[in-house]
C-alpha cells in the first residue's frame, strides 16, 4: 500500500469515527452527528490524533446535497426560461418586440464579434428579469442599518427611475462590515477626518515618486506587527493586490496550484503570470496532493525539467461557500513537497481568531509557515486597499517588481488612517477593549445566526465559524423574488446566481457583523423564515434539534423522513 493510500484510508477512518462522512468534493459534511456533550471531546481528540494532531478544535463544515426534486425543477426552470428567451429573440428579430440590447451593425457582421452570443442571451433574457436585485443605490453609512434610494422600472428592468423616496433603516445583511468599523462616528471617523484636514484626500503620485507619506510607513509597520511577520506592504486596491503581485512572484517555468473556487483576482493574477495553472478540487487535500506528487515526478511538460517554483493559491474564507481553508493540512503538504503557499485572507483577517488575526491564528499556526500572507482592508477594517506580508526579502522584491507598487497611485491618507486606527483598536493599542469585544460579538452572532437558520430548515453552506452564510435558493425565479420580498420587509440581502455560482446553486449570501444586535438578528431571522415559507425555501431534509445549551461547535441532527 502506498503512503498516500494509507493516509487516505486513515482520514476516512477518522471521519467515520467522528460520525462524519466525506461529501461533495471530498469535503466533510456535518450531518448525521448524534453525540452528547461527553462524547464530543473524546471524538474530537480521536479526530485530531488521526490527523497527526493538525487540528486543535472541531472542524465542521456543512454542504447538504441538493434534493433531487429541487435539482430537477431548477433545471426545468432554466429550460423554460431558455425556450422563452429564444422566442423573445425571434420576436425582436422581426420587430414584434422592441429591442433594447446593443447589437452588431450589419456592416460589422464579417468582423470578429464584439459580443458573445450566449453571454448576451443570458444577460438580456435571464439576468434582466432580476436586475433590480443588484446595484441598488444607498445613501448612508453601510453599517448594521442603511438608507436606500427607492427606484422603479417600467420596462422590465432595462431602465430605472428614482421615485425620490428613501427607504430608512434597512437591516444590512449584505456588507462585509464584519467588525462594524464602517461607520461615520467614533475614533476611526474622527482620526480620518483629522488626517483629511492635514494631508488632503488624494496623493496624486505613486509611492516611488512623491506619494510615499509617513502614514503609509506607519501603516505597513502596523500591519507587519499585527500579522506577526518581518515586513508588509500596502496597496490602494484589494483586487490589484492579487492580480498585480502574483505575476511578480511566478512566471514561465513555474506551476500554480489553485483552488477551484478561488476569487477572480487570484485567477486573473495566475493567468497574467504566464505560469502553468492546475486546479484542485475545493478544500480537497487528496486532489492537491495528487497534483503536487505529479508535479514532482513528471516536472514540466515535454522537457520534464523540474518546475522553477510551485505556488499554492488558497483563500482563508471562501466568500461564496462560507468554507474555511484546511490550512493545517495544506501547510503540511507544502512542507512535504517543498512548495510555496500564497494565502488570501480578504474575508478571514479580523473575522477569525481570538484576536482577529485571521485563519492562521484560528488554527493556532505559525505565520512563518505561510510564505505570502495577503489580505484586504475592505472588510473588517471598513476601508479600502490590500496588503502583502512575509519575509523582508520578499517585500523588498515586490517594492521594485510589482506593477501595483510601481504604477498605482498611493493610498489616500484618510483611508490609511482609518486602517491604522481600526487595527490599533483590534490590537488593544488604543487602551480600550472595544476591538476584542467586537471580535467576540462577531463570533457569537455567527454561531447564533447559523444555528437558527438550520433550526428553521434552510440549507446553508460553510463552516460553523464563518461569518459568510450562504442560504440555498436554487431556482432562478426565486433569486429575484427573495431579494424583493426581503426588501419589502426592510431587510437588505445579496442574492447570487449563475455565472457567479453553479447553475443549480443560486443562493442568498448573508454577511454577519459585530454591529448587529441580537434584536436585529432576531428580526431578520423572523423575516427570513416568513419569506422562506412564502417562497418554499426550507429545503433541508434534516431537522435540527434546538438546544439552548449546545456546545460552541456542536450541532445535533435527526433524520426527517418527509
Amino acid at each position: 500500500m502506498t503512503e498516500s493510500a494509507s493516509t487516505s484510508n486513515k482520514n476516512e477512518d477518522c471521519h467515520a469515527a467522528n460520525g462524519v462522512k466525506p461529501g461533495r468534493n471530498g469535503m466533510v459534511r456535518n450531518h448525521h452527528i448524534h453525540h452528547q456533550y461527553q462524547q464530543q471531546e473524546k471524538k474530537v481528540n480521536h479526530h485530531a490524533a488521526c490527523n497527526g494532531e493538525l487540528y486543535s478544535r472541531p472542524f465542521i463544515e456543512s454542504f447538504e446535497e441538493t434534493p433531487m426534486l429541487v435539482a430537477v425543477l431548477t433545471y426545468m426552470g432554466y429550460g423554460i426560461l431558455t425556450i422563452f428567451g429564444y422566442l423573445r429573440d425571434f420576436m425582436r428579430e422581426w420587430k414584434i418586440e422592441k429591442c433594447h440590447i446593443a447589437r452588431e451593425r450589419e456592416e460589422q457582421k464579417d468582423f470578429v464579434p464584439l459580443y458573445q452570443d450566449f453571454e448576451d442571451f443570458y444577460t438580456r433574457n435571464l439576468y434582466m428579469r432580476i436586475r433590480d436585485s443588484w446595484n441598488r443605490p444607498i445613501c448612508s453609512v453601510p453599517g448594521a442599518k442603511f438608507d436606500l434610494v427607492e427606484r422603479n422600472s417600467n420596462d422590465y428592468n432595462w431602465t430605472f427611475e428614482y421615485t425620490g423616496r428613501v427607504v430608512k433603516d434597512v437591516i444590512n445583511l449584505g456588507s462585509y462590515n464584519y467588525l462594524g468599523f464602517a461607520e461615520n462616528t467614533g475614533a476611526c471617523a474622527a482620526a480620518a477626518g483629522e488626517v483629511t484636514m492635514k494631508y488632503g484626500v488624494g496623493v496624486a503620485s505613486t509611492r516611488q515618486e512623491m506619494g510615499n507619506l509617513d502614514r503609509h510607513e506607519e501603516l505597513e509597520k502596523q500591519v507587519a506587527s499585527f500579522l506577526g511577520v518581518e515586513s508588509a506592504m500596502a496597496f490602494g486596491m484589494g483586487f490589484a493586490t492579487n492580480s498585480m503581485n502574483i505575476p511578480a512572484l511566478a512566471g514561465k517555468g513555474c506551476l500554480i496550484l489553485s483552488d477551484e473556487l478561488n476569487h477572480a483576482s487570484l485567477v486573473l493574477g495566475a493567468r497574467l503570470s504566464c505560469s502553468t495553472i492546475r486546479v484542485f478540487k475545493h478544500n480537497n487535500m487528496q486532489s492537491l496532493e495528487k497534483l503536487l506528487r505529479d508535479a514532482i515526478v513528471h516536472g514540466q511538460p515535454r522537457t520534464h525539467r523540474p518546475w522553477k517554483k510551485i505556488l499554492i493559491l488558497v483563500e482563508g474564507i471562501y466568500s461564496m461557500e462560507g468554507s474555511i481553508v484546511r490550512l493545517p493540512e495544506i501547510i503540511a503538504l507544502k512542507k512535504k513537497y517543498k512548495a510555496y503557499l500564497y494565502l488570501d485572507e480578504a474575508h478571514s483577517i479580523g473575522a477569525l481568531g481570538p484576536t482577529g488575526r485571521g485563519v492562521v491564528e484560528y488554527f493556532g499556526l505559525d505565520p512563518k509557515d505561510v510564505d505570502i500572507m495577503m489580505g484586504t482592508f475592505t472588510k473588517s477594517f471598513g476601508a479600502a486597499g490590500g496588503y502583502i506580508g512575509g519575509k523582508k526579502d520578499l517585500i523588498d522584491y515586490l517594492r521594485t517588481h510589482s506593477h501595483s507598487a510601481i504604477y498605482a497611485t498611493s493610498m489616500p491618507p484618510p483611508v490609511a488612517e482609518q486602517i491604522i486606527t481600526s487595527m490599533k483598536c483590534i490590537m488593544g493599542e488604543d487602551g480600550t477593549s472595544i476591538g476584542r469585544s467586537r471580535i467576540q460579538r462577531l463570533a457569537e452572532n455567527t454561531v447564533y445566526f447559523r444555528r437558527r437558520m438550520r433550526e428553521m430548515g434552510f440549507i446553508i453552506y460553510g463552516n460553523n465559524d464563518s461569518p459568510v452564510v450562504p442560504m440555498m435558493l436554487y431556482m432562478p425565479a426565486k433569486i429575484g423574488a427573495f431579494g424583493r420580498e426581503m426588501l419589502k420587509r426592510n431587510i437588505g440581502v445579496v442574492v447570487v446566481g449563475f455565472p457567479a455560482t453553479p447553475i443549480i446553486e443560486s443562493r442568498a449570501r448573508f454577511c454577519i457583523s459585530a454591529g448587529h444586535s441580537k434584536e436585529m438578528l432576531d428580526r431578520a431571522l423572523g423575516v427570513i423564515s416568513e419569506v422562506g415559507d412564502l417562497l418554499q425555501l426550507k429545503y433541508s431534509r434534516r431537522k435540527v434539534l434546538p438546544s439552548s445549551d449546545r456546545l460552541f461547535d456542536e450541532t445535533t441532527y435527526e433524520e426527517n423522513e418527509e
